[in-house]
């Protein structure tokens, strides 16, 4: 495992041009510039929940929509997380977590097992978010667990407002990568699988 579990990755292509800083042993400070507030919102959540210092800039062809933006910042970020994790050894690998914010309750669970697979389960009670389209929740999700290398179930079990069903989604996932991230005193200097590798 990495002494500095700090990474930067930055990528750029004809529609975005993004860098992502991390430190997955931070204390949840986040300096976030993505041209959409509420996605902003979304990614403060990940860093104050997951205690990762988080540092995005993000420029996009916004004047078409946000599906480039946050998609790209979802890979982007999966790229920086698998690159200052590093071999994985000593972490405790499987994380999960389960948020409420008043009527709205969601479970995210997280297995760096070098396979990338999301299953996600959410009826978003509406299409918008301030301005923030519910449809690019799975695309971000989807451009991570791509580039991070992880398996991620997510499911909201209850939820009628659809800020606070998103919300909850995001804290949760904050908080199960914090569990899957955060090295296990038993397990130093092993990496956690049967097969020797993740």
């Amino acid at each position: 495992m990495n002494d500095a579990r700090i990474a930067e990755v930055s990528r750029n292509t004809k529609e975005t041009q993004i860098t992502v800083r991390v430190n997955l042993d931070g204390s949840g400070l986040a300096r976030l510039n993505t041209g959409i507030g509420f996605f902003d919102h979304m990614l403060d959540q990940i860093a104050r929940h997951g205690l990762i210092d988080l540092d995005i800039e993000a420029k996009g062809d916004l004047h078409i929509d946000g599906h480039h933006t946050v998609e790209d910042v979802g890979i982007t970020l999966g790229l920086a997380v698998a690159k200052a994790i590093g071999d994985k050894t000593g972490i405790t690998r499987y994380g999960h977590s389960y948020v409420p914010l008043d009527e709205a309750l969601s479970r995210v669970v997280v297995d760096f097992s070098g396979r990338p697979g999301l299953e996600m389960d959410v009826d978003f009670s509406a299409g918008g978010i301030g301005g923030f389209d519910t449809q690019l929740t799975y695309e971000f999700f989807q451009g991570f667990v791509n580039h991070a290398l992880v398996s991620l179930h997510i499911d909201n079990l209850k939820g009628r407002n659809a800020h606070h069903q998103c919300e909850t989604i995001f804290k949760a996932f904050g908080r199960a990568l914090r569990m899957a991230m955060t090295p296990d005193p038993r397990s130093a200097g092993m990496i956690p699988s049967t097969k020797g590798s993740l």
